[in-house]
């Protein structure tokens, strides 16, 4: 493994353009067709770029493999969505509805969380009319503690002796960071409501 992330380093170095533009073409294209595996292309990248450039990398991709999925879910997603979880479109399309003035905030919790999976709210999202600026905000948004940790641990992959590594104090201070700067908002339109 590690001769082989050497020789692909060395690869994306020489070829550095055609590499970023394939690998780019590559996570977009398995983030809109849902082909699973963009994990691995996130372990990559921070494995090949480093973690703020494989980070931006990764961000970049998900989101617009995500608007992608978005559209084709509006163009023709509605019967196969409807067909495989209709339980859940329902439940979803009523949390939307209860949550319309706060869509923004559900919409990042859910980007969190692992509430719903990425590609229900991927495919559902069109159908319930969550508004696409919204969408994509959350999904720029929610994606970066996640991909952080993805490409942390590419990074970290050569020198990994225990899963415990990736989870050092530096790391947990940043993740902590990240959800107090995302929870903040919420915070203050509460305090707002009960003054």
């Amino acid at each position: 493994m590690y001769f082989f992330r050497d020789d692909l380093a060395d690869y994306a170095q020489s070829y550095r353009t055609q590499f970023i533009l394939g690998y780019c073409s590559t996570y977009i294209f398995m983030q809109t067709f849902m082909i699973p595996g963009t994990i691995f292309m996130s372990l990559l990248a921070g494995a090949l770029f480093g973690v703020i450039k494989g980070i931006f990398l990764v961000v970049f991709n998900a989101t617009a493999g995500a608007s992608s999925c978005y559209f084709l879910s509006k163009l023709i997603g509605r019967p196969l969505v409807t067909w495989l979880w209709p339980e859940r479109l329902r439940f979803f399309q009523s949390e939307i509805g209860k949550r319309k003035d706060k869509l923004l905030n559900y919409m990042l919790f859910l980007r969190i969380t692992p509430t719903l999976p990425n590609l229900f709210i991927n495919l559902a999202s069109p159908i319930v009319d969550i508004p696409f600026h919204t969408f994509f905000l959350a999904t720029v948004i929610g994606l970066i503690p996640a991909s952080y940790i993805t490409v942390r641990a590419g990074l970290a992959l050569g020198d990994l002796k225990s899963v415990k590594d990736l989870y050092d104090f530096k790391t947990l201070s940043v993740l902590f960071l990240i959800g107090s700067i995302l929870i903040f908002p919420t915070l203050l339109k509460r305090k707002r409501i009960y003054e």
